[in-house]
């Protein structure tokens, strides 16, 4: 059976080196009374810190001391201090071997410690096999072994051994998967899958490469090319069953398998391991097109809303001199009238004299033309949707199984119509919503009523996807809410959800804290004491903070970034890898071994951060060829891999001195930055008028910590609204599970948002856009105080939120499990209808917590001022990132969101790891200053940013020194 190397250097030392630090010796090592007494049956000083050591050793990390082994200082000096002993005391044990086994003997005899061998090895063994299958890494089952052996007393075996039996217990695990997957499989199927290597149309790939090569489209011809790959996966008649049992991160790894290998590649490898990746593949792909078709039809609506739009424009804009000189026409003869008036002689010769009555006539016949144009709506030109509709429609309603709820029954049975191709019922409109702009359209006798009726039923399927109203039966993002939803009984047993059972305790604790705020704030008026703001006019004011730095912070930010070293950024990466080891992240995603190509790594992390690509940085350093770097970046650096390796680098930097004058870590804010792309791949159309109006691109919106880290990243299309994204940060990283207070842009201020941060636990300071239009919502109308009366826009439902407390248990414990990303939930329950009940059930909580916010905000200037502090943090990113973002003119080109997201990952980790390099070095030039005798004040540390770049060299040829740390 095949052996790999489980674990790294620093990994091992990790594992298996004795503590050093205070609170691990304290821990672990701190003697009892009895501990004590068998120590002190040792006659000689030296035999008795010995035996207390090798006690110590086998209590952790578990293992024997080796012949020869070097003792820490702090772990003598810890010992020695317990027992009254010197840790000089030490050196001359065990000179004779026979002491170390008396005193193992003695140890195993007293405590129960046992070897690891026969019976109990074993045991081990068989345990380990039944773990590795759920193992997620290597190094994880290395550290559930360890800590087994350790609560079963088992003396630990060397570290070659462990290494040994996990990597076996891995590769059995992997096979048995592989197994069970390829006995699913009966002859016709395994032949089914095995043909997918086969050459494709196209005659230059094989299908299983055709049918990977899959990106959200933009128009006709790409939705009929994923609707290809759809029927030819349809056609293969395969189950998800297939997968059934088979742990997530195992179906996960096998698909990403399949996506890095060639069609070769494939071949070559054995017959059940094919076989297994091949069905997930096929199985994951499945759901992930059909999720993909589902988005294309997005854009496509999206598209064709926007051409009528530009049409409406059009048509009125043409018409407008037209307009124009047909109102100076009757502004005429309107003013001719009115000076004639009461003289009916004149009031006869009045046309004649204006415009005559041909000219009348022909005034009037203009208007006529002219009311249509002016007039106008995109509704009047969205019927042309129907040449597009007509080329995919009817075939994407056959290849996807749609199913949804009752509400959305008649959009089903409308759907039905057009995917059967039978007669249009253009009276049957049930499936429009009451008062629709569809059903007055549909009325008007110049409509196409046949052809409207069909471009109406395929834009409510959009809305109903994106309400989840309808669902695919097998898919990720488009599966029905009902199956993602954590069950109620999981939820109120979940660890970490902080909120009463009882809907009741919640709705008393929000009576009592709202009535306290408003008599707070009702106070502050009447006193005139209100800070920084004041009532007036029935609006509430609150004046923009002035800011708070001394004019002296800035010197010592000149001073210190002058005395910072220059750096190559190759330089930079290797001094945080030696630091941090987060390379150790980077496994292989077939083996799990570590990456021993570290200079190979660094080099792709940077060609990638850089944005400058694989291709120009092989050009641009000697180390490494293109294939290299390409083979790299396909086994080793993934998204996983890249959050696990700045996990590391920010927990790094959080440690370092200077980073406890910067905040908490418990507080931070997120904000997008706009990032051009060509006008290819995925993020094609997608234009935000926000920031140039012919420049296609998307966002990266990143959470960034109050230590300035940058521990989360997303990449969304530069159209949607950023409010849905702030909770993904918080609740799938666990830096932002640690977060107590978080601040965002004006962008985030939605009911919603400030709903779902109070019931997972999160306070939530938005920036507030037009305040003074902002209205509080209140559980009886009479107990507000009358300063605060003309401030009231509504009552909050009682009723409601306690009907529906049991799903709004499951909604916050499903977005806190992780289980799907909290932007996907609260983005279909922003587009339900108003009669959904949870989302009216979130919506009024998030009327609560505004108005709580809003009281709280006007009246704590501190509060404020945190908030200003926490996200000039978060956009001061956005300078160091532009001035890394050197490649290719700042454009991202690549087509897929996954590999952009990958880009932007990349540029993350980069950002963090100067970060922690500033961070140190400022530092350094802090200690240097005071060694001088300078001043350094400790209340402007603060105001220091480890952001700075000047001294840092970006551009050039990259040239990499050896690495003192290597993978063993």
């Amino acid at each position: 059976m095949a052996h790999r190397t489980v674990l790294t250097k620093r990994q091992r030392d990790t594992l298996f080196d004795l503590p050093t630090d205070r609170a691990s010796l304290e821990y672990h090592y701190t003697l009892a009374d009895d501990d004590i007494a068998y120590i002190k049956t040792r006659r000689r000083a030296q035999n008795q810190i010995g035996f207390a050591l090798q006690l110590c050793a086998l209590r952790y990390p578990g293992r024997l001391l080796k012949p020869g082994e070097v003792i820490p200082e702090a772990v003598s000096n810890y010992i020695a201090a317990q027992l009254g002993l010197k840790p000089e005391d030490l050196l001359p044990y065990a000179v004779r071997d026979v002491t170390r086994r008396e005193h193992l003997g003695a140890l195993r005899k007293i405590y129960g410690y046992k070897p690891f061998a026969g019976k109990r090895a074993k045991q081990m063994q068989s345990w380990l096999g039944q773990q590795a299958e759920a193992a997620e890494t290597g190094e994880g089952l290395v550290r559930v072994f360890v800590e087994e052996c350790r609560n079963r007393q088992i003396i630990l075996p060397g570290i070659t051994t462990i290494e040994r039996l996990c990597a076996d217990a891995l590769v059995a695990a992997e096979r048995r998967i592989e197994g069970r997957i390829a006995a699913r499989l009966d002859s016709r199927m395994r032949r089914r899958l095995n043909d997918l290597l086969g050459a494709a149309e196209n005659g230059w790939q094989s299908v299983f490469l055709w049918l990977r090569g899959f990106e959200v489209g933009k128009n006709t011809a790409d939705m009929n090319r994923l609707l290809d790959r759809v029927d030819a996966l349809k056609a293969i008649e395969l189950s998800p069953d297939v997968l059934n049992d088979i742990p997530p991160h195992r179906i996960k790894i096998l698909r990403r398998q399949g996506e890095r290998y060639f069609t070769g590649g494939l071949q070559d490898i054995s017959g059940n391991r094919r076989l297994a990746i091949l069905a997930t593949c096929v199985v994951e792909w499945s759901a992930s097109i059909a999720d993909t078709v589902v988005d294309t039809h997005d854009r496509i609506v999206v598209k064709m809303w926007r051409e009528a739009k530009k049409l409406s424009t059009l048509h009125f804009e043409q018409a407008q001199a037209d307009i124009a000189n047909t109102l100076v026409g009757f502004q005429s003869l309107g003013t001719t009238l009115l000076m004639a008036r009461g003289d009916e002689a004149a009031l006869r010769g009045a046309v004649d004299a204006s415009c005559s009555w041909d000219g009348l006539e022909t005034l009037v016949a203009m208007a006529t033309q002219l009311i249509k144009p002016a007039m106008a709506e995109p509704m009047d030109h969205i019927e042309k949707a129907i040449h597009c509709f007509k080329l995919y429609g009817k075939r994407m309603l056959r290849a996807l199984d749609i199913r949804g709820a009752t509400v959305a029954q008649p959009l089903l049975d409308a759907a039905t119509v057009i995917r059967e191709d039978a007669d249009i019922p253009t009276k049957s409109r049930a499936f429009l919503p009451a008062r629709s702009k569809w059903d007055k359209q549909l009325r008007k006798p110049e409509t196409n009523e046949q052809r409207l009726w069909i471009v109406a039923v395929m834009c409510r399927l959009q809305e109903a996807f994106r309400s989840n109203d309808i669902w695919l039966d097998h898919a990720r993002r488009y599966a029905d809410d009902r199956k993602v939803l954590v069950p109620l009984e999981a939820a109120k047993t979940m660890p970490g959800l902080d909120l009463p059972l009882d809907p009741e305790v919640w709705l008393e604790d929000r009576k009592h804290r709202l009535q306290v705020g408003l008599e707070r704030l009702a106070e502050a008026v009447r006193d005139g004491t209100l800070p920084n703001g004041l009532i007036e006019a029935g609006e509430l004011r609150i004046e923009r903070l002035k800011a708070d730095v001394p004019a002296e912070a800035a010197d010592l930010v000149l001073d210190l970034y002058r005395r910072l070293p220059p750096a190559k950024i190759t330089d930079i990466l290797q001094d945080v890898a030696e630091a941090t080891g987060f390379t150790d992240a980077f496994t292989h995603l077939r083996t799990g071994a570590p990456c021993k190509d570290i200079i190979g790594l660094l080099t792709v992390l940077l060609g990638e951060g850089l944005n400058v690509g694989l291709s120009k940085m092989a050009a641009a350093t000697a180390d490494h060829e293109y294939s290299q770097l390409s083979r790299l970046s396909r086994w080793h650096v993934e998204s996983d891999a890249i959050n696990e390796a700045l996990a590391i680098v920010l927990d790094a930097q959080s440690r370092l001195p200077m980073a406890q004058y910067w905040g908490s870590g418990q507080t931070s804010s997120s904000d997008g930055q706009f990032f051009p792309t060509t006008r290819q791949g995925e993020a094609m159309n997608l234009i935000n008028a926000k920031y140039d109006t012919h420049v296609p691109g998307l966002k990266a919106y990143a959470h960034v910590s109050d230590l300035y880290g940058p521990y989360w990243i997303n990449s969304i299309p530069a159209t949607v609204n950023e409010a849905p994204y702030i909770l993904d940060g918080l609740c799938l990283s666990e830096i932002g599970k640690k977060i107590k207070e978080h601040y965002a842009d004006t962008g985030g201020f939605t009911d919603l948002v400030f709903a779902a941060c109070a019931l997972l636990g999160y306070r939530f300071i938005p920036r507030i856009r037009d305040l003074k239009s902002k209205r509080f919502y209140v559980f009886d109308r009479k107990s507000v105080p009358k300063e605060l009366k003309c401030l009231v826009g509504g009552k909050v439902r009682e009723q409601t939120f306690i009907d529906n407390w049991g799903d709004v248990l499951r909604c916050t414990a499903t977005m806190r499990s992780g289980k799907v990303p909290p932007s996907q939930l609260l983005k279909r329950l922003s587009a339900r209808p108003r009669k959904n009940d949870l989302a009216i059930a979130m919506r009024e909580i998030g009327q609560i917590e505004r108005t709580l916010f809003i009281i709280e905000w006007t009246l704590d200037m501190d509060m404020q001022r945190r908030s200003t502090v926490g996200l000039n943090k978060g956009e001061a990113h956005h300078a160091l990132k532009n001035a890394l973002w050197i490649g290719r003119r700042g454009e991202i080109r690549d087509r897929t969101t996954e590999s952009q997201h990958f880009r932007l990952a990349c540029l993350n980790l980069l950002t963090a790891i100067i970060i922690f390099w500033n961070t140190d070095q400022i530092g350094k030039a802090i200690l240097q200053r005071q060694s001088e005798g300078l001043d350094t004040p400790e209340h402007l540390l603060r105001h220091i940013s480890p952001l700075g770049w000047e001294h840092i060299l970006l551009i050039g040829q990259y040239i990499w020194r050896e690495m003192r740390h290597k993978i063993a």
